[in-house]
């Protein structure tokens, strides 16, 4: 702990003079989390968790209550279920604390990555290192019939996507990344439409979100038909 900012190894995505007098600042293997909030006049504070991406992209976990489990909203849909009347403007109605008081992030470093890559996609479906953006998708267990979800912001997130798709005895426990079991509830609904496009939080699948195919979700050692495919074409 040093300047009151909890270390693992990761990145350097900010200084610690960035962080110095943001509350609650822990740095993780590719992110930074700071505490954050959502303020409804009728409902009060919403608090939760933002994690900053290297890539731009911004995940809330909501501690709004303590039996609360809507985690990995995007920013957007965090004010929604705040209960922010005047939804919609949420890098002004997201804060986190600075010095003691709540400030937007708009106003903080902490939107950095995130302006960068929607500076640089030029409403393409690219990131601001050039890398495509792939929405969440989910694979159904073949035990419980329980669908889970994926990341699929890395390669090595669309490898474990990738492999588990093709994999007819996939199951739960198989996750390698989220110690979920066929016990586990299954996302509800209303969770599960968000899927993290960069156009829109509700978005049900466009340009912006869905790759066809690119190097990150394709693998040359892979025998299966997409990927010899994809392999072939990008050679020619």
């Amino acid at each position: 702990m040093a300047n009151g900012v909890e270390r693992e190894s990761g990145l350097m995505l900010f200084s610690d003079e960035d962080l110095r007098e943001i509350s609650g600042v822990k740095r993780g293997g590719d992110y930074i989390e700071v505490t954050c909030g959502c303020t409804s006049h009728r409902y009060g504070d919403a608090v939760g968790r933002i994690r900053v991406f290297s890539n731009g992209d911004l995940e809330i976990t909501c501690e709004c209550t303590p039996g609360c489990n809507e985690d990995k909203l995007t920013p957007a849909a965090f004010e929604k279920h705040s209960g922010r009347e005047t939804a919609r403007k949420w890098k002004n109605n997201v804060w986190v604390i600075v010095n003691g008081e709540k400030v937007p992030l708009s106003k903080t470093v902490l939107l950095k990555y995130y302006n960068q890559a929607s500076k640089h996609g030029n409403g393409s479906h690219r990131s601001h290192s050039g890398r495509v953006c792939h929405r969440d998708e989910f694979v159904r267990c073949s035990r419980c019939n329980k669908e889970r979800r994926f990341r699929l912001r890395t390669k090595e997130e669309c490898l474990i996507h990738h492999n588990a798709l093709a994999d007819k005895n996939w199951k739960c426990s198989d996750l390698p990344y989220d110690k979920i079991t066929c016990d586990d509830e299954e996302e509800r609904a209303s969770r599960r439409v968000y899927r993290g496009c960069i156009r829109s939080p509700t978005c049900k699948g466009c340009t912006s979100c869905v790759c066809f195919g690119c190097e990150i979700c394709r693998f040359s050692d892979c025998s299966c038909q997409t990927c010899i495919d994809f392999t072939r074409n990008a050679k020619t």
